[in-house]
Parts: structure tokens; sequence; C-alpha cells
């Protein structure tokens, strides 16, 4: 039996409809399946997004909860609170597939809950020192005597912090971390391989600050506590005071937040322990970070 032209492209058509028909049908399922994914990832990072306000909302509880008689603490609780509520609502603000801010929000989170731990141990050790004052008195004048003074100076170091945190023309650093890179500038913590120690931070976002050059330093510190400097003493000042810095670096700051890393070079090598790093502006310092090298 013979098959016409006709019936043969009949056949041929059918064919290709079919084999259409699969591949689409594959598209479909493709699609489908893309579709799924993507929607289980914004589900995953808006719950990521409702865990991180959560976590916020409760460090405002927290701060809420903290009380002194000490009227400068309380302003400075007032400040950090205050902060924790706009950080909420930048994250309000921010879409859960950002994961870069979030991330960011998160390393904000974490200094905000240090100085909180800060805060603690400031009002423990306020009200520890108030009730010794009260109970030995009359049996430990010169004890009392001596923690009134130590009673004193932590109130005029809280002032002189409540007074610089006032300034809203003062820049302010986040962030800072320390990495110990090798000489082919991958990160270690041998300290027989460290070549340099690479500090890195934000200067943050404020658009009343003095705008233009701006310098920051770092002091370095030895695992036995010591500055290290190079060959050279080098001065800066600091609020009407000098010191000795080991690095530093120059950023032209317009307002916006800034990121810079500063590399420090040690002549007589690096040996194991922690190294501490200060990190300060002609203003004010900024903040820490330590590193452990084996």
């Amino acid at each position: 039996m013979f098959l016409t032209k006709s019936t043969i492209m009949e056949n041929k058509m059918k064919t290709v409809v079919i084999v259409l028909s699969v591949i689409a049908g594959l598209l479909l399922v493709g699609l489908i399946v893309v579709w799924l994914n993507r929607s289980s990832l914004i589900k995953d990072l808006n719950v990521e997004k409702q865990d991180l306000t959560t976590e916020l909302v409760n460090l405002q509880n927290d701060y809420a909860a903290l009380s002194t008689t000490n009227d400068t603490i309380n302003a400075e609780l007032a400040v950090e609170k205050e902060k924790v509520e706009q950080l909420i609502e930048r994250i309000q603000q921010t879409e859960a597939t950002n994961r870069s801010k979030i991330r960011q929000y998160e390393k904000e989170l974490g200094t905000l809950r240090s100085i909180m731990k800060s805060y603690i141990v400031q009002i423990d050790s306020l009200n520890t020192l108030n009730v010794a004052l009260r109970k030995d008195a009359a049996s430990a004048r010169q004890e009392a005597e001596d923690s009134k003074k130590q009673y004193n100076e932590l109130v005029n170091t809280t002032e002189e912090y409540a007074q610089k945190v006032s300034q809203g023309a003062v820049i302010k650093g986040r962030a800072i971390s320390i990495v110990a890179i090798n000489s082919s500038n991958k990160a270690t913590d041998r300290s027989s391989r460290v070549e340099k120690l690479k500090t890195c931070l934000s200067l943050i976002e404020n658009s009343i600050a003095e705008k233009g050059p701006k310098v920051v330093y770092i002091r370095v510190k030895g695992p036995d506590g010591i500055l290290i400097a190079g060959d050279q003493q080098l001065i800066f000042e600091v609020d009407g005071e000098e010191m000795i810095y080991s690095a530093s670096r120059e950023v032209d700051y317009q307002g916006d937040e800034v990121e810079i890393c500063i590399y420090f070079a040690n002549p007589q090598g690096f040996v194991k322990g922690v190294y501490t790093v200060d990190v300060y502006t002609t203003e004010a310092k900024i903040g820490s970070a330590d590193i452990l090298l084996r």
C-alpha cells in the first residue's frame, strides 16, 4: 500500500506538532520550577528580615528596661534607643531581596548589642557602688572615698561621651574589622607569615559634618599591650590631646558613607597573640577591633 504525498506531509506535520508540544511542556515545567524556587527564596528572605526586625524590637525593649539614677547614662541610653528605632525604620524600608543591606543591618545590630552590654556593666557597677557606700560608710571611710573617686571618674567619662554624642556634626565609624595578610596579599592567621595588618571600616553618612579631606589614624597594640609604631614617632592631635599613631590614611569625605582600609607593617614583624587596633579621627575615637595571630 503506497502513501500519497498529502498523507506523508500530514504525518510529518503531526510529528512536528507533537515535538513542539513536548518542548513547550518542558519549558512550562521549567518556568514553574524557577518561579517556585524564586518564591521560596523570597519567602525565606522575608522571614530573615522579619527575624532581624524582631531581634531589634527585643533590643529596643531591653534598652527601655534599663534605668539608673544617673541622668547622663539615661540620656545616653535614650540616644542608643533612638538608633535602634532608626535602624528598624531603615529595615522596614528595605526590600528583603537586598541581601547586602540586610547583612549590613545585622552587623549594626551586633554593634548596638555590644553597646548595650557596656551600659549594663556600667549600671551594675553604679548600683554595686551605691550599695557598698551605704553599707561600708561607717566602717570603711577611706574605701568609700576611693569608691567615690572612681564614681566621679566614671561620671566624667560618661559626660564627655554624652557631649560628643550630642555633637551631630562629628563623623562616626562602624563595621571595624582587622585582617592579617601575607606577602601574596591573602588572609592568614599565622604570625610568621603576616606581612601587614589590614584595618577596614566605614565612615557613616552625616549630612551636617564638615566636608573635605579627613585623616583616619590607627594605633596598633601588640600582645603585650604596648603601642607599635614605625621607626619615627608619628604624632596626631585628637580633641586637644597629642597621641602617637601607627598608620593613617586620608579620605575625601563629602557627607556620604565612605569605606576605607589602612595597612600597617610592623618593622619588627609579628608574634603570636592578640593585637588590638584603635581607630581615631582628629575629632574622636571611632572604635576598636582585635585579631588573634597563631
